[in-house]
């Protein structure tokens, strides 16, 4: 049986003091956001690190810089553009496509062709007859000069590379829209 001990001073607590248990003191006021700012930079801090860390396994920040006072603004360094000079190729087939109403447009086409020295295919009607720009087509980019001097056997012709005509069996395709004026 438990014992039953007489009352003493410790036993009644004051008032005024807001103790729980014998050796704690009532929680100061706004305590708890000293743990969440805590938690907060600790993340901040992880993050960063994790970002930083990424850039530099991916290459995407580079150590390299100038040292010891050197300038701070890099010499900016440019590769030259080739320029490519417009040729023409009769070794290469061309193909055309009459692209407006106007009839017999792509035979005259093929004669103005002939005669600047290009060995012309097929001549048909394109898919759409209201075609207003006169087009010369290229899949091969080792074409483009050769589109160049195709469209400058045609006045106001522009080049494109395309995919659309690369099965037809030539390597440029001529589509003449509703600008050509030779």
């Amino acid at each position: 049986m438990a014992e039953k001990y007489p009352r003493d001073r410790f036993d009644d607590i004051p008032d005024g003091l807001q103790r729980v248990g014998a050796h704690r003191a009532p929680r100061p006021k706004g305590r708890g956001w000293i743990a969440v700012a805590w938690g907060a930079l600790a993340v901040v801090v992880l993050v960063g690190a994790g970002i930083f860390g990424l850039s530099l396994v991916s290459g995407s920040i580079s150590f390299h810089g100038t040292l010891n006072g050197a300038s701070g603004t890099p010499t900016p360094t440019s590769t030259p553009t080739p320029t490519i000079v417009p040729t023409v190729d009769p070794a290469l087939s061309v193909n055309v496509l009459n692209g407006t109403t106007t009839e017999g447009l792509g035979t005259k086409v093929k004669d103005v062709l002939t005669k600047a020295g290009w060995k012309v295919g097929a001549v048909a009607n394109a898919d759409q007859q209201n075609l207003t720009k006169t087009i010369v087509y290229y899949s091969d980019p080792k074409n483009e000069a050769a589109a160049l001097g195709l469209a400058g056997s045609l006045p106001g012709a522009t080049i494109e590379a395309s995919q659309a005509f690369a099965d037809t069996g030539a390597d440029l395709t001529v589509v003449v829209g509703s600008d050509y004026t030779g």
